[in-house]
This record gives structure tokens, C-alpha cells and sequence, in this order.
């Protein structure tokens, strides 16, 4: 702490970092609970593709900041399993556009629930005035960012 008794900018980093370490293995745990049906990358696409929509090849490289050759084999790979598919795009025959399958959106919502399960439990051994400024503190975080 500092000399005001707020956390400094270094102390925050290292409890960011601690806590990003702990979501990270909840994520990895939660994903691991769906076999290996599919990998953190893949599964990254498939909740992008259950959060907007059907879209295009270079409009998901971009939103998950992979080149598109990497997207297309993560689409290939998740095509072949019956995840997401492929349609024509209605404003033009050449374009295509990938959706989520309903098998897609059903490991999206067990891998989420796992991890608000996961989450929701960590938390509710936090004291009640804790969780409280863990809220401020995160909304404010994600306002900065």
C-alpha cells in the first residue's frame, strides 16, 4: 500500500496477474470438462460466433487477432466436427459466412457454465464487502480498458 493507503500501480499489476493466473486455470478446467472436443483457440471462435452472429472468415480472423489462413483451419477443423457450417452470404453468392451449429452452442453454454460455476463458488467465500468492491473494482478496470 501507499503512504494514502491506496494499492499502488505495481501492487494492482501483481494482484491482476494473480488473478488472471486463477481465471486461466478455471477456463482450462472448464474446457477440459468437454473432452477435448475442442481447443481454447477453437472454442475462443465458437463464442465469438454464438455472440455475433454469423460472419465472415476475415471479419472472425480479425475479432480473434489471428491471421485468416488461421482461422480457416480452425474453421475446417470445427466444420469437420459439426460445430459450425458454412452458408452462403445472402448479399453474395462468392461470400461465404460461418455460423454456430446447435452441437457449437451446447459446448459454448456447458464450458460457460462450468466456469460461472467455478467463479460463483470462488467468490462466494470471499466476504460480502469484499465482493462488493471486487464489482467496483472490475467495472472500473473494464471502463479503463
Amino acid at each position: 500500500m501507499s503512504e494514502h493507503g491506496d494499492a499502488g500501480v505495481d501492487e494492482v499489476t501483481s494482484a491482476m496477474l494473480t488473478a488472471s493466473r486463477l481465471l486461466v486455470a478455471i477456463s482450462v478446467r472448464s474446457l477440459a470438462a468437454v473432452e477435448g472436443a475442442v481447443t481454447l483457440p477453437q472454442f475462443r471462435l465458437l463464442v465469438v460466433l454464438s455472440s455475433q452472429g454469423p460472419s465472415k472468415l476475415v471479419t472472425l480472423a480479425g475479432l480473434l487477432e489471428v491471421n485468416p489462413s488461421t482461422a480457416m483451419r480452425m474453421v475446417d477443423r470445427l466444420a469437420a466436427a459439426g460445430l459450425v457450417s458454412r452458408e452462403a452470404s445472402p448479399e453474395s453468392a462468392r461470400e461465404v459466412r460461418i455460423q454456430v451449429t446447435a452441437a457449437g452452442r451446447r459446448i459454448v453454454d456447458d464450458v460457460t457454465a462450468r466456469r460461472r460455476a467455478e467463479i460463483a463458488g470462488v467468490v462466494s467465500r470471499m466476504p460480502a464487502g469484499q465482493r462488493q468492491a471486487l464489482v467496483a473494482a472490475l467495472r472500473a478496470f473494464t471502463e479503463a480498458g
